[in-house]
């Protein structure tokens, strides 16, 4: 299966766009979970609103599918201002950053999705712009080019990453407000279920609402498709209403079992319990055996598998842990690294 295609992928797939764009809260109060990041966020939104001024610059770090996007939306609607959307990839020249920053009134916000990936050119052009408000162009080329200054009027511009690593230094010195978000906890992702689920009008009973959450990897994203696919499921097998019972039968269908992996995220695990002895295995031979690339393995696939306790990388490669075994019901005995599961177990029980 193309890791693009995986039903538990938190990453946005235009198909599910518009739908999902329904399902967002517009207001700080009506978000879910982040309880921390909502505090920082309502303190630095009313400080602005209080001094009718613009909010500063605020970046949002995470992994995909946590609602960086949706806060961003929040963000304009709570400061009563128009929003413009792009992301770094699409801004290829410098002039095409221009062309945004001038078209930007009084209190606009500025959402660049994957900023990390803006060309470096093109962001110097953006380390004037938020800290003076001015663009700097340059007209003309060789011994005639001029260098003239622009003036824009006061914007936000909010920023959204999966990799802060990535970011240079002074663009990241530019952001006032940087906020991580977190994996939701189970109960949140249960609220969220509920909420998209009274919205797309699903009948839905509180503990076929517990089984969606429990599976969803901790991601709002994951969660609304996953209740998307069920609500097919149960319209065509359960006259329409989820329970839990429903819930396991069409996500069983979907192969996502107890706690949200899919048929890849097993197969990694168990290649490396039952044909490696649980590991250390060079990355380079796992992409092979799995027949999946190597950076779709780093990067799609292994954050969340070493999230959950999983999978371990060390200098010598990929290893699973006790927890894996305990969760497939495969025997240690069979691991060189036995002792060091063991261990590992031990520890977590003291």
């Amino acid at each position: 299966m193309n890791h693009e295609e995986r039903l538990v992928s938190a990453r946005a797939e235009p198909p599910e766009l518009a739908e999902d764009v329904s399902l967002r809260p517009r207001y700080l109060r009506d978000y879910i979970g982040q309880e921390t990041l909502k505090e920082n966020l309502f303190i630095a939104l009313t400080a602005a609103q209080s001094r009718q001024e613009p909010v500063d610059h605020i970046l949002f770090h995470g992994f995909p599918g946590l609602g960086k996007t949706t806060l961003a939306y929040i963000i304009a609607n709570e400061m009563g201002a128009n929003i413009k959307v792009t992301s770094g990839p699409v801004i290829e020249k410098a002039g095409d950053l221009a062309a945004i920053l001038t078209s930007l009134q009084e209190g606009d916000i500025l959402f660049i999705d994957e900023i990390h990936r803006l060309n470096h050119v093109v962001e110097e052009i953006l380390y004037p712009a938020m800290e003076d408000y001015e663009l700097d162009l340059i007209i003309g080329q060789g011994p005639g080019a001029k260098s003239v200054k622009m003036s824009l009027p006061r914007f936000t511009l909010v920023g959204a990453t999966t990799r802060t690593g990535l970011l240079t230094p002074p663009l990241r010195d530019r952001f006032g407000v940087i906020l991580r978000l977190e994996y939701y906890q189970p109960d949140e992702l249960v609220r969220i279920v509920k909420r998209s689920a009274q919205m797309l009008k699903i009948a839905m009973d509180d503990a076929g609402a517990e089984e969606l959450g429990r599976r969803s990897r901790g991601t709002p994203r994951i969660a609304n498709r996953l209740l998307k696919r069920v609500r097919d499921y149960a319209e065509v097998r359960a006259n329409g209403r989820v329970s839990r019972q429903v819930a396991r039968q069409a996500l069983a269908m979907l192969k996502v079992d107890e706690l949200g992996l899919d048929d890849m995220d097993q197969r990694i695990l168990l290649t490396i319990i039952d044909k490696f002895q649980g590991g250390p295995l060079g990355l380079d031979t796992l992409a092979a055996v799995v027949c999946e690339e190597r950076n779709t393995l780093e990067d799609v696939y292994e954050p969340f598998l070493i999230q959950s306790g999983f999978l371990l990388r060390t200098p010598r490669g990929r290893m699973v842990t006790a927890a894996a075994y305990e969760h497939f019901g495969r025997p240690l005995t069979n691991s060189p690294n036995q002792a060091m599961l063991f261990g590992e177990r031990e520890a977590g029980n003291k």
